[in-house]
């Protein structure tokens, strides 16, 4: 039976070193903020909202939510954006996507500062990720994949990786944290050809592929570690499930995350994370 990889203790680490950091900068004067900009009130943006204000509690940093109405016009829109980017009190700025069809999204976030850019959606901050430098950060569900193979020591140098996604969100920046990681990586999608070949030949299988238990035991082999970044609503089953099919692979492989309880509770840390970096950065902390 595999090793789970549950978030639970890889969230408790990270807020253990996150209290430290806020305790500096409070004792310098500094309270790390963040802010989230809502449009209208997607359920999944309040589900997503309310999980990162309780994150930000508990280690003491403060969140501030701008709720607009559904019908906001762009102009509004983006001028509030503007004075988020400027107010030196906000260290960090939580956009909810997608946006209405009247707000252009792609000239919103990347008007978002990208020193403020905690979810890692501006192009600086993909530039970022892909060229190693500290350009705004990394996408949030990207980097908690990381943080959850560094917890539990799984090897990355020189290991052969199969990501099965190509999404901006996690796909592409995941392969790319990976590599700097000096892992050889495989990105597969749609169109790869016998994608079941690529994924036998890997150590660790990062499965983001956005289609509900997609990959079962014919992508996979004993000893692989898998990351199943996928949430997804059962309704058969009227359960949350992953990417991939739990009990199918749960026997074969050797690690994998369990969903829920795996790459999302963290996804949430990370956020906070990078919000208490951005508050350091801003004052040279």
């Amino acid at each position: 039976m595999a090793k789970l990889l549950k978030g639970k203790d890889v969230v408790e680490n990270i807020n253990a070193r996150l209290a430290d950091q806020v305790h500096k900068l409070k004792a310098s004067g500094v309270t790390p903020t963040l802010a989230i900009l809502r449009v209208g009130e997607r359920e999944d943006d309040l589900s997503y909202e309310r999980g990162a204000k309780k994150r930000c509690e508990q280690v003491g940093v403060e969140v501030k939510v701008i709720a607009l109405a559904a019908d906001v016009s762009a102009t509004e829109y983006l001028d509030t954006l503007e004075k988020l980017n400027r107010d030196k009190t906000i260290h960090g700025i939580l956009m909810f996507r997608p946006l209405p069809k009247h707000i252009d999204e792609k000239k919103a976030r990347n008007m978002l500062a990208a020193e403020k850019d905690v979810d890692g959606c501006t192009d600086l901050s993909l530039a970022g990720v892909f060229t190693n430098t500290s350009l705004g950060f990394a996408p949030c569900t990207a980097e908690a994949a990381m943080e959850i193979l560094k917890y539990y020591n799984i090897p990355l140098e020189g290991k052969r990786v199969a990501v099965i996604g190509r999404s901006l969100v996690i796909g592409r920046p995941v392969a790319m944290l990976l590599m700097h990681a000096n892992a050889t990586v495989t990105i597969c999608h749609t169109r790869t050809v016998d994608i079941t070949s690529i994924t036998k030949e890997a150590d660790i299988v990062v499965v983001a592929s956005g289609q509900m238990e997609s990959v079962g035991a014919d992508y996979l082999k004993e000893g692989q570690t898998v990351i199943d970044v996928g949430i997804n609503w059962n309704s058969e089953k009227n359960k949350l499930c992953g990417d991939v099919k739990f009990d199918e692979v749960e026997d074969i492989v050797s690690a994998i995350t369990p969903v829920p309880g795996g790459v999302g509770g963290v996804t949430t840390s990370i956020l906070v994370k990078h919000v208490v970096e951005a508050a350091m950065r801003q004052n040279n902390l």
